[in-house]
């Protein structure tokens, strides 16, 4: 029987791919759902050739737009927040595949996993503004959480069969981005067209900068905590420029176990969706003699300052994880419309991080309050520079 997928985010990277995952195994897969925020021309042209049972667009301004194109195709249209929410309880639906970007996709995930779903994740915000509350609603409901992103889905990979054996850390692997090896000195002109040039990923802006960054490893390390039950000293980073080896974990008898392969977001994506069974493909495969030599270095914390942050934030744990994503969505929308430098990113994260309040053991509520008010102050940071005032040039 096919798997039919709801697809949260089907316009954006990870979705266009997913639909390349079900395009290439119609026996296998149906695009059951379709969403998107904003791109309703994509949206349109993806429904009209997977046909899916109904879809969302976020914008309710472009709704009119979208249900003229396909009603005739009697494809159900709906928009709203509320709707991205609401789909995800459709009986039809096998697995929800959560590709949004950012806090957005917190309470379709969120709601899919009350009402039974099983999740493919690639939302890794979800898990680190409310991994406390993900995980134990996962657990009431007996639903099944599947990492999609390639570091976690290689820890997950490895983990097959060692379930029952204790995890004593886990390596996750990160490319060093496009401006390994540079110094702060050398990254105040940086542009976004510069910290979009990936060296070995294809991805979505956001995602791409935080990686140029090493937000983006930092945000890893948090969800990694939550998927895989693990302390923070059980979690550590290190740079692989070759992007590989996606990960490793190490068991408590010092025995490792790595997952490899060439850098392609659709195997992780094909895996989480087909799990537990693997599906043939046609993807490139991995020739040692291409990479003769697989190198790995330590990442450059007092640079790169957001992984530190990362951690810092998950040390803290509570809303303290909430405030860096929240901090570092504004800095990072505002670095791609040139009015944040690259450096100024951590300053405004670490500012915020200082200034909102904490709280131990937040509610949901008071998560998306922290989230509001951590966007109020970033915005005041970023457009009023006197406020970095206090801060050094360089770290």
């Amino acid at each position: 029987m096919k798997k039919n997928i709801a697809i949260l985010g089907s316009t954006g990277s990870i979705g266009t791919q997913a639909l390349d995952v079900i395009r290439s195994h119609p026996d296998t897969f149906r695009a059951e759902i379709l969403t998107a925020q904003n791109n309703a021309g994509l949206l349109i042209r993806q429904a009209l050739e997977f046909k899916p049972n109904a879809v969302v667009i976020g914008n309710e301004s472009l709704y009119e737009k979208v249900k003229e194109a396909l009603e005739p195709q009697m494809i159900k249209v709906f928009c709203g927040e509320n709707a991205l929410e609401e789909i995800t309880e459709f009986d039809t639906i096998d697995m929800v595949l959560t590709a949004m970007v950012g806090f957005a996709g917190l309470k379709p995930t969120l709601r899919a996993i009350r009402s039974g779903k099983p999740i493919a994740l690639a939302n890794k915000e979800t898990l680190v503004v409310a991994g406390n509350i993900i995980t134990r609603e996962a657990m009431k409901t007996g639903v099944n959480i599947y990492p999609v992103d390639s570091e976690h889905s290689a820890i997950f990979q490895c983990m097959a069969g060692e379930f029952h054996n204790p995890i004593e850390k886990i390596y996750l692997t990160a490319s060093g981005g496009p401006f390994r090896g540079k110094k702060a000195h050398e990254l105040h002109e940086v542009r976004k067209d510069d910290a979009l040039k990936h060296p070995n990923w294809d991805m979505g802006c956001k995602i791409t900068i935080d990686s140029a960054s090493l937000m983006n490893k930092g945000l890893e390390v948090i969800e990694a905590r939550w998927l895989f039950a693990l302390e923070p000293r059980q979690i550590e980073v290190i740079v692989h420029p070759q992007s590989i080896i996606h990960s490793i974990v190490q068991f408590q008898d010092g025995s490792m176990k790595a997952q490899m392969g060439l850098p392609d977001m659709k195997l992780p994506i094909q895996y989480a969706l087909a799990y537990p069974q693997r599906v043939r493909s046609d993807f490139p495969r991995f020739n040692f003699m291409d990479y003769p030599q697989l190198t790995f270095e330590q990442p450059d914390t007092k640079t790169f300052r957001n992984l530190a942050l990362a951690y810092q934030a998950m040390e803290k744990d509570g809303n303290m994880p909430c405030i860096l994503n929240a901090a570092n969505e504004v800095a990072v929308a505002a670095f791609l419309k040139d009015q944040a430098g690259f450096l100024q990113m951590p300053d405004v994260i670490e500012q915020c991080m200082q200034k909102i309040p904490f709280i131990a053991d937040p509610s949901l509520e008071e998560l998306f309050e922290t989230d509001k008010e951590t966007r109020r102050l970033a915005r005041e940071i970023i457009y009023d520079p006197r406020r970095f005032a206090h801060l050094p040039c360089d770290h």
